[in-house]
């Protein structure tokens, strides 16, 4: 049996140049309360996971972005690598993934708008 990790994707208007920009302004569209630069490939930053028991659950997964052309659209394709159906926080984690890309993420790319979570 294969491994499902959570996926999801949408296609815009806009250039591949301007979806990777969104992306990398992180601040933006997830967290005001990222620390650290999250505009170079394989940057790292903590996630906070204060609402399971186990709070390394996240430890060694990654979040992969693929951008490409579909001809005069950009398809984004985000993927959690080992976010899995077996975590405890699958379900609120997936819920969370849908809103930030295919809400606050594709707002920030086709308004210059994102919904990030606000600092505490």
């Amino acid at each position: 049996m294969k491994t499902k990790n959570y996926t999801t994707s949408f296609t815009v208007e806009q250039s591949p140049e301007k979806v990777f920009d969104a992306i990398n302004n992180v601040r933006g569209w997830w967290s005001e309360e990222i620390e650290g630069r999250t505009d170079k490939l394989g940057s790292e930053s903590d996630a906070q996971l204060k609402f399971v028991k186990n709070k390394t659950e996240w430890n060694g997964t990654k979040v992969v972005f693929e951008i490409a052309k579909k001809g005069d659209k950009t398809e984004l394709r985000f993927t959690h690598v080992g976010l899995v159906p077996a975590f405890e926080c699958y379900g609120d984690c997936s819920g969370a993934w849908g809103f930030y890309i295919n809400n606050s993420l594709r707002n920030l790319i086709t308004t210059g708008k994102g919904q990030p979570a606000q600092k505490e």
